[in-house]
């Protein structure tokens, strides 16, 4: 017998490779489908939102659609914050769920339609006769809006008999945003004439230039007019060209390339929208810099841009770089008279800090140095996130993935491990994560453990307390024993799940970490770091947020 339930697995296995999730009543026959009839591969985590979070980096990771599946009611529920964080960082993501039978809820169901859409998630609800095609549709909303959409199965047609699969269409998506007629055209030409005739040009590349895949094309811009570059926090390493590349812009920037970004005399934004922290809440550019932005928002997304195009990064950067060779600029000369290198140098910090523990930025420096270099960086929400955008470096932007940063949220660091060490099957996968986040998410310790295994490093920056709010509030003066955590021991908890934990109290603690990353992945264990560091020292990021906020 060929169920609703199974329909909607055949149909979204032709589209994906990885389903994360937790069964229950809503989704079982959906899960025996899946593992009978298809090679599509099913990692079980402890909590239902670790299943969108596990999908979340699995698609960051990899670019590919994500999948993920939870039972009905308060297994729904408890995927709600993933979601909107999912919603709010444009993954494409099929959430397969149970929900309410049609004949009407029952005294533990909820009103699931309304719930994802109030964190902005559309629903799509399956019949006995139309399971196939409202699949395809769903899959074709998420991927045309990089969105991720719920696909409901009521719990009384679940296992219902549909017949054979149909052949139901692929999904029908859109082209690239191409940049059309003579606006457009002029509004190309401004830019290629304003970076032809600057003295400091500079380009500044996003997430969505990453998406778009236009990495070639702005290197070409580059090299036509002597550019320096540097990118948001999650484009970081998209230009071709590292040497003359300053690293992330905004907060976790090193402060000598930040003060660089304000002599440029034009800049060009592709693919980034410009976000208060990207601008350092308006102080990125000087008053004096003309601005351009390339994206697909509707309009410019910051005051401070001055020329506008929507359109595909890709094809823009290329038609830019096309017009400047037609053109024949030539290259300014102020990438080669500007030595770089130590402008891009973060604080070493000072090993040990004044109250006694460790300096997060001397750990964070010894750690980057013994890290091994084909890794994968997923963060979790906190104020630590400085650290490993300071200074452990990626290659690409699929190798730091920062699940939680989006909607604010911390508690969604362990499941992101399994769903990037998926997507990449030969990189270590190191996460970062604070003490609070990591204890609100415990569950998934040991899903990252039992998936990543050897491949999997965690570094716990273990204060004590919630950090970024003892830095603004308790600042303010308001009472911090809401904000204080009893020191929890991370080595220990490690250990009972099959891991290896080490306290790091003093930097020849973090000895471990070179013998483990000398190690074959396949002989070694996870290894969690337990790092008690001092809450006195606040990441620069941080100390933007308390200025703007005091």
């Amino acid at each position: 017998m060929s169920t609703v339930s199974a329909h909607v697995a055949l149909t979204l296995a032709r589209h994906i490779d990885h389903v994360f999730g937790v069964m229950g009543n809503g989704n079982a026959y959906f899960l025996d489908a899946l593992e009978r009839s298809t090679d599509v591969h099913f990692t079980a985590v402890r909590h239902e939102a670790g299943g969108v979070v596990a999908a979340d980096a699995y698609h960051r990771a990899s670019g590919r659609l994500a999948a993920a599946t939870a039972t009905y009611g308060a297994g729904f529920t408890n995927t709600l914050t993933a979601l909107a964080e999912a919603v709010q960082a444009h993954v494409p993501l099929v959430l397969v769920v149970g929900d309410e039978p049609t004949s009407g809820p029952r005294p533990w169901d909820v009103d699931q339609i309304a719930l994802a859409s109030a964190v902005g998630a559309r629903t799509y609800t399956v019949g006995r006769a139309d399971a196939a095609a409202t699949t395809v549709i769903a899959i074709e909303h998420a991927l045309t809006y990089r969105v991720p959409t719920v696909l409901a199965i009521p719990y009384d047609v679940a296992a219902r008999d549909a017949g054979p699969v149909p052949e139901a269409p692929e999904p029908r998506l859109p082209g690239p945003l191409l940049p059309t007629g003579p606006f457009a055209e002029a509004a190309v030409e401004r830019i290629v004439e304003a970076l032809a005739s600057a003295e400091r040009p500079f380009l500044l590349a996003g997430h969505g230039a990453w998406i778009s895949g236009a990495g070639e094309a702005l290197g070409a811009v580059a090299d036509a007019v002597g550019a320096i570059t540097a990118s948001t926090a999650l484009g970081r390493g998209i230009f071709p060209r590292s040497e003359f590349d300053l690293g992330v812009t905004g907060g976790f920037g090193a402060e000598g390339a930040m003060e660089l970004v304000r002599d440029a005399d034009v800049a060009v934004v592709f693919g980034a929208s410009l976000n208060q922290f990207t601008m350092r809440f308006g102080d990125l550019f000087a008053p004096g810099t003309r601005v351009f932005q390339v994206d697909v928002a509707p309009a410019a997304t910051h005051p401070h841009v001055g020329g506008y195009i929507r359109g595909d990064a890709a094809r823009v950067a290329r038609a830019v770089a096309d017009g400047l060779h037609e053109r024949g600029a030539g290259a300014s000369g102020w990438r080669e008279a500007v030595d770089l290198m130590p402008l891009r140098a973060y604080d070493p910090g000072e090993g040990v800090a004044p109250d006694g523990r460790l300096d997060p930025r001397s750990v964070a420096t010894r750690i980057g140095e013994l890290l091994p270099a084909d890794r994968v960086v997923v963060s979790d929400g906190g104020h630590f996130i400085g650290w490993a955008n300071m200074y452990w470096p990626v290659a690409s932007p699929d190798r730091m993935i920062m699940v939680g940063t989006a909607f604010q949220s911390i508690g969604l660091g362990w499941p992101s491990v399994p769903g990037a060490a998926l997507a990449k099957p030969s990189s270590t996968v190191v996460l970062t994560t604070g003490d609070g986040g990591g204890l609100m998410a415990l569950a998934d310790l040991e899903t990252a453990v039992r998936v990543a295994g050897g491949r999997g490093l965690a570094v716990v920056w273990n204060d004590a307390a919630y950090g970024a709010e003892v830095n603004l509030y308790g600042l303010k003066g308001l009472a911090q024993e809401p904000m204080l955590i009893p020191e929890v021991d991370f080595a220990a908890l490690a250990a009972g799940v099959g891991a290896e934990g080490v306290v790091v109290r003093t930097l020849s603690d973090l000895d471990r970490l070179a013998s483990w990353s000398a190690e074959p992945a396949a002989s070694r264990p996870f290894l969690v770091l337990d790092c008690r560091i001092s809450g006195t020292v606040v990441a620069p990021y941080q100390r933007e947020i308390i200025r703007v906020n005091s």
